[in-house]
């Protein structure tokens, strides 16, 4: 699979997203560490977690425990990079709920270490803005724990271009990613995709099938990836994940998966090259 690069760390071009293997409608544990094993038999080296990913207020971090869980039992899972958050929380009613204060995502760090079983996270990302906390004092948190080893690289998520800058420079250049929802659903990202193709930094879009009730429905709601697909063959999401790939050479999609055989699609997407015609009519959205 073809790589590429999240601040010091050279990564597979497609990702895999966790958040459905634990959230409402998971699977059982059986299939989603099949589903893990399956990326990574297909070369996946990138993994996206958080410890907000969970149904009940007494199993925080559920999707990190069973990543962890998932590597330590294949051959190539210290080849992996994993990738979670902090800052939302989910109190066990469905809601999302935010905390941005320096306190809390310092010690969802702490906990986030020890349930993924290191000593180092190697990408913590703030995981959404807390309108009740000033942007700076949550990215403050970052370069805390970046200067105190607790993890090695430092990112963002749900931010806006102004959240970007900012968070480059608190951060003095540190800054490895920005994940954002895109999608042909969900294309006003482009702004923030554009500003990391500018400044060098990854971009990982989460959602990028349109969600997870609504990936498979993607080729429907969007024909010209249906029409570009019979070409090659190949499914609609495989053709969208290689059009996002040739948008910009710092988009890194990380597409959510629970079910072994869409993991290897959407990995295999990393392989598929279109022309500049293609390309073309599929970035008219």
């Amino acid at each position: 699979m073809q790589t590429r690069r999240i601040g010091s760390a050279q990564v597979s071009a497609i990702g895999l997203g966790g958040m459905p293997m634990s959230i409402e409608g998971r699977p059982d544990q059986a299939r989603s560490i099949a589903t893990i094993h399956a990326a990574l038999d297909a070369g996946v080296t990138l993994i996206d977690t958080a410890d907000a990913y969970h149904v009940g207020a007494d199993e925080v971090g559920h999707n990190e425990t069973l990543i962890a869980k998932a590597l330590s039992t294949h051959s190539a899972g210290s080849e992996v990079l994993v990738a979670t958050k902090g800052g939302h929380l989910r109190p066990g009613d469905g809601t999302w709920t935010v905390d941005g204060s320096p306190e809390h995502i310092k010690r969802a760090c702490e906990l986030s270490l020890t349930r993924l079983g290191v000593e180092a996270i190697g990408l913590y990302q703030f995981h959404r803005p807390d309108p009740q906390v000033p942007y700076a004092d949550s990215i403050g948190a970052l370069a805390d724990l970046l200067d105190s080893g607790k993890i090695q690289m430092a990112g963002i998520s749900n931010a806006n271009p102004d959240q970007i800058r900012l968070a480059h420079k608190i951060l003095g250049g540190r800054l490895a990613s920005v994940q954002n929802q895109y999608s042909p659903a969900f294309p006003s990202s482009r702004p923030e995709l554009d500003l990391c193709t500018e400044l060098g930094i990854a971009f990982l879009p989460w959602s990028p099938l349109g969600g997870i009730s609504n990936a498979r429905r993607l080729g429907l709601r969007h024909l010209p990836f249906t029409t570009v697909a019979q070409t090659y063959g190949v499914s609609p999401q495989r053709v969208c994940l290689a059009w996002m790939l040739a948008t910009s050479p710092v988009v890194i999609p990380i597409p959510g998966s629970s079910r072994p055989a869409t993991a290897v699609d959407s990995a295999a997407a990393a392989d598929l090259i279109l022309t500049p015609e293609e390309f073309a009519r599929l970035d008219a959205i």
